[in-house]
Formats: structure tokens, sequence, C-alpha cells
């Protein structure tokens, strides 16, 4: 398929002006295809001579294309573009009809059979360029138009889209116009959903399931919607302009590729968020965060659209901040910047040090191919990082005045960076366009370091060491000892600096027990710590009062042994020391999976890896004793997941999934069963007969995956080359399907058994990505890499996959990526 080239794109804005697109689907012809068809009514400009364009299509057959009532060659089509030729300036009326391919894959029109009920579900994802998949259009941002829709779904169906939808008979489904909007962010979600209806400020709301999980989503109907009104009355507290569109619907929809996807008014996400097991209260509130993430997107992104991809931070990063904010101001999960700081800032961080690291806005972005690839930890964290530092120095009434310019100029339009600094630079007196320049424009994290001077009558000074080039401002935490509990720490004061320092050392009196750059988390950037800091830290880490500065103090340990100052060996003993201590939730899950994934699975060499395990599992073991009391479930939670991640032996799992339940609790849920099988067969403690029995007990689509991860996770040559075959040779998998079998194939533990597949994954992943897309590519770059395997033989291989093999876009970016972390833990190994 071609890619649209950012030229493409402004060659064909200057020519164009699209009005309108009525889209008939035919949702009623089977399995394999769905029909589509489409009337475009477009402008070409007064100024334009008479010139050639191309409408973009991928059908799986083009029917027919009529140009102002004259027939174009469907033969014309080459790969996805219809060449529309001599317009003239004036208007002009496309039609096109073509029968189109339901997905697998996410992407498109996705369509998921339900084989706990046999039921069928369908839902697009048009994001970035595969409305294409679903009907013809000019498929570019800048290109708004209205969008008038009519379905035809099998009986017994719902139709969902961004307008209100009504049911006109005979099957059909009409939605309501909707106002100017881009052509990714057009939905539409049918099925025999399970709704929950309600009202909110005189706007129709609703969350929908699949009917197999009705239940679960029934349970948890109140807290969603009590985050959903609670997030909207905030931004129309923030914002000026009103919610844009005709009603607020909320899909939680089968095999979905993201976390969610923006559409307006008819918002997709993964039906995971819709708890079937037992959950922990900051992944509660991580759903509210989407939640929130998402509703912040119709303002920024579906009201003002970005004109490129260059400017996808104009979308994600906005949007990533104000969940955040968002949640911690109007809900009740008030530490929302803790797990910010503990999960999605490290994400950021880690993006930002590999090659492929890319500025926050670039400053050219060539193609839709190139574009996919920037939706990423520097565009999300890194950006929601940026504007957070933003507002400590701009001020949050200066912010929310220039960003609400921003929406009155540019409402139902497109937007640029130049425009978004203007916007801002109207509303304060400060100097933003410099500020965008150095933090938006550049690659790269900065760090650190404090330096403590001694000085007369015990009044110390600190001067910070910056490496880098960006300005921040930052608070700085001067902790003392506790005088009545020799643990604990107690904040003596926070002080906000400005670096570089524009006064020189900085008084701080009496030298303090701990000293915490970027206390709060204010700023993006590394830190590093005085020696008596870290002295204080090995003692006393637990004892810090506030949990956000304790995920800041985790994070800079975390960088320390990425960047090969601190040895894994010690990560560990910190974390053994200190975690039993822990009460916030989302600390001990975030120093609990570094330490498993990466510091135990990759940093560690093989020999030492067992004790590495046992150290994590006496910790699990102390973490679940502590919470016996029944008063910690979400910690007790957590505990026991990684308890069982880390198990090196299979009897105490063995025994648990007999006993149906972890003594003293909790008892064991789908997850956790197929989470136990999963380990045991690691461990080779299962067989298929037990896989077949537990997946007779749960035959839903996550219990089909956990089947899927466990039988390729069997410590057996005839599995392990089933579980190749179905990933790299058949297409049948679906995305999630293929992912949770590359989940459960690469174990350390089986190193010796999976040497030979190590140098079969670059060609094989190759051909996969070719033939199946990016979507796949991507999966196949992320969870089917062989991370266990850190060796300069499997850095070897892929550096010359690299060069030789041309992978596609989407799967060259990630084995970049991977090629460059596999490098990290080799060097971390050697220091």
């Amino acid at each position: 398929m071609s890619v649209l080239t950012r030229d493409e794109a402004q060659n064909r804005a200057r020519l164009l002006d699209v009005h309108r697109y009525t889209i008939d689907l035919d949702l009623t012809g089977g399995d394999d295809t769905f029909d589509s068809s489409t009337v475009i009514r477009f402008t070409v400009r007064a100024d334009q001579d008479a010139t050639d364009t191309f409408v973009e299509v991928k059908p799986a057959e083009l029917r027919s294309a009529t140009l102002d009532g004259h027939p174009l060659d469907p033969e014309s089509l080459t790969e996805n573009r219809l060449p529309l030729k001599n317009l003239t300036p004036g208007e002009h009326e496309l039609r096109v009809t073509a029968r189109m391919r339901y997905s697998r894959t996410g992407e498109g029109m996705h369509r998921f059979t339900d084989p706990s009920d046999d039921e069928t579900y369908v839902y697009t994802q048009m994001f970035m360029d595969d409305v294409q998949r679903v009907f013809a259009a000019f498929d570019q941002p800048d290109l708004k138009a209205v969008f008038d829709l009519t379905v035809t779904a099998p009986e017994g169906w719902t139709v969902l889209a961004n307008g209100i939808t009504e049911h006109v008979g005979d099957g059909r489904w009409q939605a309501a116009p909707t106002p100017p909007v881009s052509t990714y962010l057009v939905a539409v979600a049918a099925g025999p959903w399970h709704s929950v209806r309600t009202e909110h400020r005189g706007l129709p709301f609703g969350i929908h399931c699949r009917r197999s999980l009705a239940p679960h989503l029934d349970t948890d109907a109140d807290e969603i919607l009590d985050v959903t009104r609670a997030c909207f009355d905030r931004y129309h507290e923030k914002f000026d302009e009103p919610y844009p569109f005709d009603s607020y619907d909320q899909a939680f929809v089968p095999e979905f590729n993201a976390g969610a996807m923006e559409n307006p008014g008819l918002v997709t996400f993964r039906d995971e968020f819709v708890y079937r097991s037992a959950v922990t209260d900051t992944e509660r509130q991580t759903r509210a965060m989407v939640i929130a993430h998402e509703m912040a997107h119709m303002w920024f992104g579906d009201l003002v659209t970005l004109r490129w991809w260059d400017d996808i931070w104009l979308n994600e990063s906005f949007a990533e901040y104000m969940g955040y904010q968002t949640v911690a101001e109007a809900t009740r999960f008030t530490d929302t910047w803790t797990d910010f700081g503990i999960t999605r800032k490290a994400w950021g961080y880690d993006a930002d040090q590999r090659p492929s690291t890319h500025p926050v806005a670039p400053e050219s972005v060539e193609d839709t191919a190139s574009a996919l690839l920037n939706f990423d930890g520097i565009s999300y964290a890194k950006g929601a990082s940026a504007l957070r530092q933003l507002v400590t120095w701009l001020g949050e009434k200066d912010f929310l005045t220039g960003i609400n310019n921003h929406f009155t100029r540019h409402k139902f339009g497109n937007a640029t960076l130049a425009d978004f600094i203007d916007s801002l630079a109207d509303a304060t007196e400060r100097d933003v366009h410099t500020w965008a320049d150095t933090w938006l424009r550049t690659t790269g994290v900065d760090t650190l370091t404090p330096h403590i001077t001694p000085g007369e009558n015990g009044v110390c000074t600190l001067t910070v060491d910056r490496t880098g080039t960006r300005p921040h401002r930052i608070a700085v935490g001067l902790y003392d000892q506790d005088l009545t509990d020799e643990g604990r720490l107690t904040l003596r004061e926070r002080v906000e600096l400005d670096i570089p320092q524009p006064d020189g050392a900085h008084p701080i009196g009496k030298r303090p027990a701990l000293l915490v750059l970027n206390d709060g988390d204010l700023t993006y950037t590394k830190i590093r710590f005085d020696p008596k800091s870290s002295h204080t830290l090995d003692e006393n880490l637990s004892g810090i009062p506030d949990p956000l500065t304790r995920a800041v103090v985790w994070n800079a340990l975390r960088d320390a042994v990425r960047d090969g100052e601190l040895p894994p060996a010690t990560y560990l003993h910190t974390a053994r020391t200190h975690l039993p201590h822990e009460t916030d939730l989302a600390v001990t899950q975030g120093v609990l999976a570094f330490a498993t994934t990466q510091v135990a699975d990759r940093y560690t060499a093989p020999d030492d890896r067992p004790a590495a395990l046992a150290t994590l599992s006496s910790l699990c073991r102390d973490l679940i004793r502590r919470t016996e009391d029944g008063d910690h479930p979400g910690l007790r939670l957590i505990a026991v997941r990684h308890a069982i991640d880390v198990a090196a032996q299979p009897d105490t799992l063995a025994a648990w999934l007999a006993d149906g339940t972890v003594p003293g609790g909790p008892e064991l849920d789908p997850e956790l069963r197929w989470r136990i099988l999963g380990r045991l067969a690691v461990l080779g403690a299962t067989d298929e007969t037990a896989i077949a029995a537990e997946l007779d007990r749960d035959p839903s689509a996550t219990g089909q995956e956990g089947a899927a991860r466990c039988r390729a996770a069997l410590p057996d040559p005839d599995a392990k080359d089933a579980a190749w075959q179905a990933m790299f040779t058949g297409d049948d998998l679906s995305n999630y399907l293929f992912t949770a079998t590359a989940r459960g194939f690469w174990q350390p533990e089986q190193a010796d058994l999976l040497r030979p597949y190590v140098a079969r994954y670059y060609e094989d992943a190759v051909a996969l990505a070719a033939r199946r897309g990016p979507a796949i590519a991507d999966a196949a770059g992320r969870w089917a890499f062989p991370v266990h395997a850190v060796d300069a033989e499997t850095l070897r291989l892929g550096e010359e996959c690299l060069r030789d093999a041309d992978p596609i876009p989407a799967l060259r970016r990630k084995l970049i990526d991977q090629l460059d972390d596999l490098a990290r833990a080799l060097r971390v190994r050697q220091a």
C-alpha cells in the first residue's frame, strides 16, 4: 500500500476543499467482506488550473467509480490510489462502490466472534491511514468534512457511530451527521452490544461491551460513568468551548490494538478495561486516566486537529497531561502523578535514549509510515512531562488562557505547533517561543547532579550540574532524619530552583540527610544523589513520606542501573530491603516489574539469575505475609502475581491451583489461574491435558489467549514448533492470539531449547511483517523478539537484518529499539 507523503498531502490540501461524505456500509454479506458505498462532494479551488489528484481506497474488489457522473476505470486503481484526472475548478461529486475485507489485526473494520457465545462484533479503527480499508476517502487530517453515515446490520445488532444513531427499519441505522472532522476519526461499532445508557448535561451518554462481559460492565458501570461525568464537568470548567458533539458513547471492544481511540462521540477502548478478574486500585485509576485522556481529545485532536502528523504531540501530549491532571483534580484517584512517574515517565526516558528518538515536535515527518512510528513514549510521556514543566514555569492560569485562545481560533479546523505557541504567547509575557525550541525541538534526557558545599555556621550551599541544554524549574526536597523514628525522614523544606542557577550557589541551611532534585517530579530529567543522600537512601528509602518522592527516587535508581552506574544486584537488595514497607500500589508494581522483567531477566547473567529470582520470591513472600490482615488487598494481589512470575519451583503454585485459592486469599479468578498455569508450563510442570481442561473451564476470548500462551511456553520441541508455525507461517492468528503466543514462546529458563529459533526470528519476522502489515509487524517486534537472548550473536544477527533484509518501517523501528535495549543489557552485564 502506498503511503501518503507530507508533500502530497500539502499539494492536495491546496487543491481541494472537501465538504461532505455520504457513506453506506452493508455488514450483512458474510464473515469475510462487507459492502461500502461512498459519495464525496468536494470543490477544486478557483485559483487552480485543471489538475490531477487521487482518492485512497483499499478494496477486496472495486466495483465502480464515477466522477461527476462519468465512469472511472476500476483497473486504474494502483495499490490504494484511484486517480482523478483533469479536475477543473468548481464542485465535484465522486461515487465509489466496493467490497471491503474485514480485519483480524485491529486495522480498518475488525471482526470478532466471541468464543463464549458465538456472537459477532465489528468495529472500526481508522487511525492513521486505515479509513481506506472501510470507505474511499481523501485520507489526510487537514481535509475535514461532514460525514453522513448509514449502516445495514444483521437483525439483533445495534450500530454505534460518531453521532446519535437511529434504527430506521430493515436493519438500517442512520447516524446523525457529524460536524467537520478528519477522516481518521470516523467510527462505527456494530453488534449485539450490552449497553448502559444515561444522560448528563442534556447529552446522551452510553457505555457498551459484548454480551459475555455484561455482568462485569454492570458491576463497574457506576464507577465508569461517575469518572466520565466528573471529567466532563472538569473540562467544562477549564475550557471555554463546550463539548462539540451530540453524544458521548464509550465502547469497550475486543482485540483492540491500542489502549483507546478518541473517535468523537464514540470512544473505543480495549475491553480488558471491563475487568472480569480482581484488579488493584491503581489499575482502576489507569482506566479512569484513559477515560480522561480520550475525553481531552474531544478538544485536543477532534475539535482542533493537527494539520499533519509532525504535530501528533498536539494530540497525545496534551491528552496525556490533561488525563492525569484531571483525574487527580476531579475523581477519588488523587495520586495519578505517582503512577505517571513510576510507569509512563520511564517509558519516555527509555525511548528518548534510543537511536530512534525524535523531538516531541519534529521539524518534519515525511510520510504516514514514518508518522506511525512516533506514537511512542516521547509523544506521550515526554510530551506530557514537558507540558507539566511548562505549566510549572508559566502558571496554570496563563496556560489555560493560551489553550482557550487556541480552541477559539481553530475550532473545527487544523493547527500547527506555531499556531499553538502563538496562542500561548498572547496569554503571557514569557518567551514561550524559546521555551518551545529548547523543549520541543530537541532530543535526549538531561541529567542533574547536586553538589553540597559546607559553609560558615553550618550553612550549606547547593549547586546543580546539568548535562544537557534545557532550562528546568524544579523543587528541591530537603529531608532530615526523624528524631522519633530512625527509619523515617521528615520534609524540612521544598526549595524552588531554576536550572541553570542564575545566582550561582543556593543556600540550603544545615546539610540535610537526603536531598532530592526534582522533588514533586515537575520536570523531565534524570537525577543523581550526593554521597550522603545515597547513604541515607540505603537505610531509609522507605521512610520518605511522600509516594511521589519515592517514585522519583526509584526512577533515579532505575536510571542508574540502566546507565551501568548501579549494579543490578544492588537494586535488588534495595528492593528487598525497602519494598516490603511500601504502601503505594503504583510504586510497588513499578519496582517489582522492573526488578523482574529487566533486572532478573535481562541485566543479570544466567548463572546469577536463580539467586535474583530467589531474592524476588523472598520479597513477595514478605509482602504476602504483611497483607494477611486483609487490609491491603491491592498490595496482596500485586505480591501474589509477582510471586507466581518468579517462582522457580512448581510445588506451591500447583497447590494453589489445586485448591483454587492462595492461603489467606485471594481465591483464584481466571486471570490468576491462567497466570499460574503459564508459569507451570514454563517450569515443565503441566501439559496439554491440563491446558485443555482449563480452557474448558474458561472458554472465553481471554481463555483462548491464556491457552495459546501456555501451549507456547511448554518446554517441548513439538510445542515450540507448533507455536512458531502458528506465528510465522500461518496467517490465521488474530493480533491478540499472535501476541499471546509470542509472550509464551521465549522463556529464559528454556534458553537451550530456544537457541535455534533466535537466528530464525529475523528472517521469519521480516517476511511476516511484509505479508501481514504494520499491526502484526509491531507485535512481532514487540512481543516475538528473543529478549532473553542477551548475547553478542543475537545483536550481530539483528544488525545484519537491519542492514540487509529491508524490514518494513514498523518492524524496523521495533528492531532498532530492541537491539539498542539488548546492547544496553550487555553493557550493564559487563559493568
